[in-house]
């Protein structure tokens, strides 16, 4: 086996003390040479001025005496150098690596499916520190993408479960002659297509979201506009259910650092929601303000409300108050969540607040100004 290859098959720690004792031996030669030519010369320079100019056999022996005691002084505090330098790269290098080893082992644990593993950050300065916890970092960043994974695979199975029932159960029942695709059939089996359609596109929204994958395409937006925009795209569905929208808005509202297709779709989820909870003749009010260094936006609707238990869940992932109710109206229970995060993306927050059962519901979402 070549020194190179040998030296690939040793440990980190073993090179490194083999690297460290070389440096110290290098040294050690250094010193010996050094004193040997320029300290040997300027001893007899001394002598010369000291009227030696021919060294007698005392002069020599002085000369002798001073090679051996400097040879000796210099061994002797070299060696012990050397052992000091190796005892200390001996702990360095243990300790730089046992964090090498922490790192991979935590590496292969975390490749074979545990997001768990963590590395303890040693006290070996700043860099290390900044290793340990990046590491550390980019674990929990993978384990919370392991969880969303799981999670949203879990809800999609679950959402998905109903329409493909439905459409199977249709289907099964037109093969066997049982149901006709009359055109109340085909309508019915394009809404289930439609509503799987519509999941999988909330899916990837919510995904891009948790994971801060959502990209923002900002420029100057004037909210006011954007709102009313907004409520004149929902105006025929809202004139059809018999739902009234009225507007507050204040005027000259200041311009909003955004991404206007966003926060379009920020409106379109809220104002759908509001129109699925809203009964006939209920109103929907939408109120726009600045308040000091933000726009607030308030969307208040006269509708089911939401009660006080479930106030806290009704911006998580698939909640839905009344699930029954909620997926025969045709929501998919993530319409809220992606409001919320694309509002959070531009800085933002978005709460929402209802008296109770049956008195309405307020989602208020606001922007920070420029």
């Amino acid at each position: 086996m070549s020194l190179r290859e040998r030296l690939q098959t040793t440990g980190l720690v073993t090179r490194l003390l083999i690297a460290q004792g070389l440096v110290v031996l290098i040294g050690l030669a250094t010193i010996l040479l050094v004193t040997e030519l320029v300290g040997l010369a300027l001893f007899r320079e001394h002598m010369v001025l000291a009227g030696h100019e021919n060294p007698d056999e005392e002069a020599i022996h002085v000369e002798e005496a001073f090679r051996s005691a400097i040879t000796v002084a210099l061994v002797v505090a070299l060696v012990a150098a050397l052992v000091v330098a190796l005892a200390a790269s001996y702990y360095l290098t243990r300790r730089v690596g046992r964090l090498v080893r922490g790192v991979a082992e935590a590496a292969s644990t975390i490749a074979g499916g545990d997001y768990g593993a963590r590395v303890r950050p040693p006290a070996l300065g700043p860099e290390f520190k900044v290793l340990a916890d990046s590491f550390n970092l980019m674990a929990g960043r993978l384990a919370d993408t392991e969880a969303t994974r799981q999670q949203m695979l879990g809800d999609l199975a679950h959402e998905m479960r109903t329409p493909i029932a439905t459409v199977d159960a249709w289907l099964e029942g037109t093969q066997h002659g049982v149901t006709h695709l009359d055109p109340p059939t085909v309508q019915m089996l394009r809404g289930q297509t439609q509503r799987l359609a519509r999941l999988a596109e909330d899916i990837s929204a919510v995904s891009r979201i948790e994971e801060d994958h959502l990209k923002l395409a900002r420029e100057p937006v004037h909210l006011g506009h954007l709102l009313e925009q907004a409520v004149a795209a929902h105006e025929v569905a809202y004139l059809a259910k018999g739902v009234r929208v009225a507007t507050d808005i204040e005027r000259d509202l200041p311009t909003v650092s955004a991404d206007p297709d966003r926060l379009g779709q920020v409106m379109t989820n809220l104002l759908d929601n509001a129109l699925r909870h809203t009964p006939e003749d209920g109103t929907v009010t939408i109120g726009a303000r600045r308040n000091g260094k933000r726009v607030v936006v308030t969307l208040s609707d006269t509708g089911d409300g939401i009660p006080a238990e479930a106030l806290e869940h009704v911006l998580e992932r698939f909640y839905r108050v009344d699930t029954a109710r909620d997926r025969e109206r045709g929501g998919s229970g993530v319409g809220l969540t992606i409001a919320r995060g694309i509002v959070n993306v531009h800085g933002g927050d978005l709460s929402i607040t209802s008296p109770g059962a049956g008195r309405g519901t307020t989602v208020t979402w606001w922007l920070p100004l420029p």
